[in-house]
């Protein structure tokens, strides 16, 4: 059975790609780091966004690390693959390659570099899922691709039956409750951003995508649970913790500060890929400080 918006929530962990040493794809961190996140209570694996380092991979490297990322969920929980291409045709090969990895969905970013109109997006969706024949999360990150929906468009496109979900990483809340208005019964509105999450369920979000939850889904789940029984207090209270951890994690480019929080923890080896470079000495102070402090609490 196909995914519906029914079946998207909760804390969805936007999954980082682990290296070994000499810079090659570490199938068996892989592993061990989605068995990790399932007995912590993930809702469900988002391989291959901008933490997965999408644009650093080779296409049969992303296919590889989706194929091992269902391989090791077995069914517990949905693995969305993210396709993060600049055009039709590539996306479409991507999708293609992880529809047969075993993908549950795909989270599809909206294309970028070529600058079109609403009624352009909406069409390619639309042409899109009918090509793939996969459930769609549209992924709106307008600070990297420099393309906004209009949040009609975004209703526009849940009533078309091109997407079911999209996680939302920006910061208009104006936008952010108009796309909950208009579409939040028919689809899954997912936050994806850490600072804004409490804000962003009380306003209708069924969860999150993200990516701090590599290191711990179960505080964010807790998080989320307690917003959702109307105990706001206390939500903010265990969300403030982790204020310190949020700006050292992300001091640097996404998954710099994460990789290096994931080594400090005992996952990995912090490495990246270029043009990335590893965490400064600075970033892995300020890191361990925020890791003691929550400890501490």
């Amino acid at each position: 059975m196909a995914l519906t918006h029914r079946d998207i929530g909760g804390i969805i962990t936007a999954t980082v790609t682990p290296f070994t040493a000499d810079g090659q794809l570490d199938a068996a961190e892989l592993r061990s780091h989605v068995e990790f996140l399932i007995k912590r209570g993930t809702s469900g694996l988002a391989p291959l966004g901008g933490t997965g380092e999408y644009p650093a991979l080779s296409f049969r490297e992303r296919e590889q690390v989706v194929g091992l990322t269902v391989e090791a969920a077995s069914g517990r929980v949905p693995v969305i693959a993210g396709v993060l291409a600049t055009g039709y045709e590539d996306a479409l090969q991507s999708g293609l390659a992880a529809k047969s990895a075993g993908a549950s969905a795909l989270m599809v970013v909206t294309p970028y570099y070529t600058l079109a109109e609403d009624a352009g997006i909406r069409r390619y969706f639309d042409r899109y899922r009918r090509a793939v024949d996969l459930p769609i999360v549209l992924y709106e990150i307008p600070r990297r691709t420099n393309m906004e929906l209009q949040a009609e468009t975004i209703a526009n496109m849940v009533t078309d039956g091109s997407v079911i979900g999209m996680k939302y990483s920006g910061y208009d809340f104006n936008k952010f409750t108009r796309i909950v208005q208009r579409a939040g019964d028919a689809m899954a509105v997912l936050s994806g951003e850490e600072p804004l999450f409490p804000a962003q369920v009380a306003l209708g979000a069924k969860g999150g995508v993200l990516a701090i939850s590599n290191i711990d889904p179960a505080p964010w789940q807790r998080i989320l649970s307690l917003v959702q029984a109307g105990q706001m207090r206390e939500a903010l209270g265990i969300h403030a913790q982790f204020g310190p951890l949020i700006d050292a994690v992300y001091s640097e480019m996404n998954p710099v500060g994460l990789k290096a929080a994931l080594q400090l923890r005992g996952t990995g080896n912090g490495s990246v890929r270029l043009p990335l470079e590893e965490a400064k000495h600075v970033t892995h102070s300020r890191l361990a400080q925020a890791l003691a402090l929550l400890e501490a609490q």
